[in-house]
């Protein structure tokens, strides 16, 4: 049986519930396609949670990793605990390390099963060790997982090693670094993990400072397995002076652009203010992606998820940090950085590679298409707000020559929730968590990141009714058409 085209196939109708998306077995969204499905993935309604045929990894087990899962679990007897795979000792010593330090009551231990450490917690230790798998990004992949299981083969070394030097050679050459300033990792946040574990060996005790409203676990990961983050939405430059005086935070993190509101700060300046003071500097160009910006002169570490638009399949789980080659700590960050909790597993590499390969020719693309719709949304009389990159003067600033916007916009309906659930029920595309896929995904975002704290998100101007919208490959026309159906229903 052939994957289904979802460019002209999407998964929209009741029935697509829990679908992969991909039709992949190593897929990293699933299909939501009605609002009320994501209320019922949110509440952990047991008919929804039994139709997933996938999830987005850190937010839940691949089948097949919790195949794994279940057998450390079985072996070990921990009927009333949790297990934990990971693709490395280090990974599952880093995992122990914060439920210990989370939960000292809580009994761990690793075993290793099918070749994959596994932490082991009693129930006492399932929240932190969740946490961690969910915020660091450091678990085992489903390729990892279906090599230890044997569904698949284990790669060979060799074609590992070259795809991994072939990737890090495609991203130098993107910032316009050398190679050996690059690092692949499992994850993007596995990247942030790796960049916090550097940062707090250069500035230990301190709590990171994060600028603009967060995508949830960039925010979540200093948080929680940090030393602490505070959040920042002002961007005035004045006001951003006296709080990094006052404050002193081990490192300044910034999204370019947020996650889903889609605005930068100044950077270049946020970059002064901090190096005056000793600040390192963290940015995230996911969503902006580093062919479009060029962050590197102003950002001392500038981590990525390779799992959005770099791969754009939507079934391949990888991330990227580069260190600055004008970072003033270049070399204590290098040396920091000289060993990953957890390389990007062979096969995850080997798959990537061959997914990127055209990425300088299909992202244009889907800049050009993100820019139609949000123009034609901006006008149409159903959409009161259109949140995109192209409003943002301190994204412009930050553009190479001839680049785009990206993938991703968000927009606000004038009837509020009633005609937001209406229009996502009706919207003939997939609907599902992730971005940067050659098919259109819509979800309405802050339910699924910040479901337990709306009214929080609201009040930080993030109103829970906004759709997010990654923008594929569709023919123009025919996307915006499917949107206009979903809004005349």
């Amino acid at each position: 049986m052939s994957p289904r085209d979802l460019l002209q196939d999407p998964c929209w109708h009741a029935d697509d519930l829990g679908k992969a998306l991909p039709d992949s077995l190593h897929a990293v969204s699933v299909a939501l396609p009605r609002w009320q499905d994501v209320v019922a993935y949110e509440e952990k309604d047991p008919a929804c949670l039994k139709a997933l045929q996938a999830i987005y990894p850190r937010f839940g087990f691949h089948p097949l990793v919790a195949e794994i899962a279940q057998k450390a679990r079985e072996e070990h007897g921990c009927a009333d605990g949790s297990a934990w795979p990971y693709p490395t000792a280090a990974a599952a010593e880093r995992a122990r390390f914060h439920c210990q330090r989370s939960e000292p009551m809580a009994k761990t231990t690793i075993k290793t099963i099918l070749g994959l450490p596994c932490l082991l917690t009693d129930a006492k230790g399932c929240s932190a060790a969740k946490a961690f798998w969910q915020h660091s990004g450091l678990g085992a992949s489903s390729r990892q997982a279906a090599s230890a299981l044997g569904h698949e083969p284990f790669p060979s070394l060799q074609a590992s090693a070259d795809a991994q030097t072939l990737l890090r050679q495609r991203l130098a050459e993107i910032y316009g670094c050398d190679p050996e300033l690059v690092q692949l990792h499992p994850s993007g946040m596995a990247a942030l993990t790796k960049a916090l574990e550097a940062i707090t060996a250069l500035r230990p005790g301190k709590p990171c400072l994060q600028l603009g409203f967060p995508y949830v676990d960039v925010l979540k990961l200093p948080e929680v397995v940090f030393e602490g983050c505070d959040l920042l939405l002002t961007t005035e430059l004045n006001r951003l002076a006296l709080e990094f005086d006052r404050r002193q935070p081990a490192a300044v993190i910034v999204e370019l652009p947020s996650n889903p509101m889609l605005q930068c700060v100044d950077l270049p300046a946020v970059a002064r203010l901090a190096q005056a003071r000793g600040i390192p500097v963290i940015a995230d160009d996911t969503i902006g992606s580093p062919l479009n910006l060029d962050a590197l002169p102003h950002a001392d570490l500038v981590f990525s998820s390779l799992t959005k638009s770099f791969a754009g399949r939507g079934d391949i789980l990888a991330g990227s940090l580069v260190v600055s080659p004008n970072s003033r700590w270049r070399e204590e960050l290098s040396r920091e950085l000289s060993t990953a909790l957890a390389p990007l597993g062979d096969a995850d590499a080997i798959a990537l590679e061959q997914a990127s390969r055209d990425v300088d020719q299909r992202l244009p693309q889907l800049n050009n298409a993100c820019q139609r719709l949000a123009d034609k949304l901006a006008s149409h009389p159903a959409v009161t707000r259109v949140h995109h990159p192209g409003q943002c003067a301190n994204f412009q600033a930050l553009m190479r020559p001839g680049a785009g916007h990206g993938c991703l916009l968000s927009f606000e309906l004038s009837g509020g929730v009633a005609q937001a659930k209406r229009a996502y029920d009706a919207l003939q595309v997939c609907k599902g968590p992730s971005l940067g896929t050659s098919f259109t995904l819509v979800c309405p975002y802050v339910l699924l990141a910040h479901y337990n704290e709306l009214s929080w998100a609201e009040s930080c101007g993030v109103p829970s009714h906004l759709l997010r919208v990654s923008v594929g490959l569709e023919d123009p026309d025919t996307l915006w058409q499917r949107f206009e159906m979903a809004f005349k229903a």
